[in-house]
């Protein structure tokens, strides 16, 4: 399962969630307030050790990722071929 941990209005997680879509994955979608508090956040800070978007899950694999262009790479590389 593939988790996007994202905010609306950021252009970054916005090209993520294209590149999900252009490759037709399913995927769960969490909302980041942009104002929250590392309190709110407490997952995505476990997960990867900050608060920042996008952030990318990917349980299959035991992935977990920051950076839109590293993120979407990974995604054609791994799922671009299917």
């Amino acid at each position: 399962m593939l988790e996007l941990y994202q905010f609306e209005g950021c252009p970054y997680c916005a090209k993520v969630r294209q590149k999900l879509c252009d490759l037709h994955l399913d995927y769960i979608c969490r909302n980041v307030p942009k104002d929250a508090t590392e309190k709110r956040n407490a997952t995505i800070i476990k997960l990867g050790g900050k608060m920042q978007v996008p952030f990318l899950v990917d349980q299959n694999r035991g992935v977990y990722m920051y950076e839109s262009d590293d993120i979407i790479r990974y995604l054609d590389e791994t799922y671009g071929q299917r």
